[in-house]
């Protein structure tokens, strides 16, 4: 089996033209790699890291157009998380090793377009928005094997069901080897100038993530919350007059000065901390 799969996956490569390897190759490994970042992440699984899945859910929720979606998805983020990471390991894996190249080709655009409308649709000027880019690219690739298969047809016999089980399970695999390994740190980013920011300031800024946050900056130093309401995922905002943190939808009241907690429900949870920092002249994530 392992010697028929590998020369059904040579042959592929040698038949098809230089434009259709140079996208297979580029999208191929471009999946693996984004599943292989997700699995060798210790936060992305992990709930109340900066990194969670689910913050980055809540964070996308807010500017997407199809926020009301959300909500279920929220509340089974760790599930949501784990097929991301093994959905993109599987196409990248398939797209690689020709294993039901249209499904996977499908499978890509799929996710592109559903990135795009979670992530990057208010991206302004609209190409600063790769996951449209890699929309159309998939949509390109997937063209190309209709032109040269003459067919979208996907085979279902034993071998074809085989081949993709064994994808399945290189997937799993890979995720698991993905867990041995950390990402390269970081860089350091940088919010705001401390000059900018007077003592009894505040500010909305967004994460890394997507999650919009708000800063403090005080006699003392600076601190932030997610600005996410932990009712339903609603955008804070902060009230000079009151001197805390409310919610437009539900009314939900936070204290920032003594750890976000509630004050006002039907919020029952304290606004997450996001950890910030004074390096030099400038405000950053920490």
């Amino acid at each position: 089996m392992s010697t028929n799969f590998l020369r059904i996956s040579l042959n592929s490569w040698r038949v098809q033209s230089w434009p259709l390897r140079i996208m297979r190759l580029w999208l191929g490994f471009t999946w693996i790699y984004a599943g292989l970042n997700k699995a060798s992440d210790p936060g992305f699984l992990t709930p109340e890291s900066s990194t969670f899945i689910g913050t980055q859910l809540r964070g996308y929720s807010t500017q997407s157009p199809i926020g009301f979606a959300f909500n279920r998805l929220i509340e089974n983020s760790l599930q949501v998380g784990i097929f991301v990471m093994l959905s993109e390991l599987a196409i990248g894996l398939a797209t690689v090793f020709w294993v039901a190249p249209t499904l996977a080709a499908l499978g890509g655009f799929s996710m592109s377009v559903g990135l795009w409308l979670t992530t990057t649709f208010h991206a302004n000027p609209y190409f600063l928005a790769s996951d449209t880019a890699y929309a159309v690219l998939w949509l390109t690739y997937l063209l190309s094997i209709r032109n040269e298969r003459k067919s979208f047809g996907l085979s279902l016999q034993r071998r074809g069901l085989m081949r993709v089980g064994v994808i399945g399970a290189l997937a799993v695999v890979v995720a698991g080897v993905g867990k041995f390994f950390n990402p390269p740190p970081l860089a350091k980013t940088k919010i705001i100038e401390l000059s900018s920011l007077e003592i009894g300031a505040t500010m909305q800024f967004v994460q890394a993530s997507g999650a919009p946050a708000v800063l403090f900056r005080t006699n003392t130093g600076v601190f932030a919350y997610s600005a996410i309401c932990t009712h339903q995922g609603c955008t804070v905002e902060f009230v000079d007059v009151s001197q805390t943190l409310i919610c437009p939808c539900h009314n939900s009241e936070f204290d920032p000065f003594d750890s976000a907690k509630v004050l006002t429900g039907p919020a029952l949870r304290p606004l997450p901390t996001v950890k910030v920092a004074i390096e030099g002249a400038w405000v950053i994530l920490a």
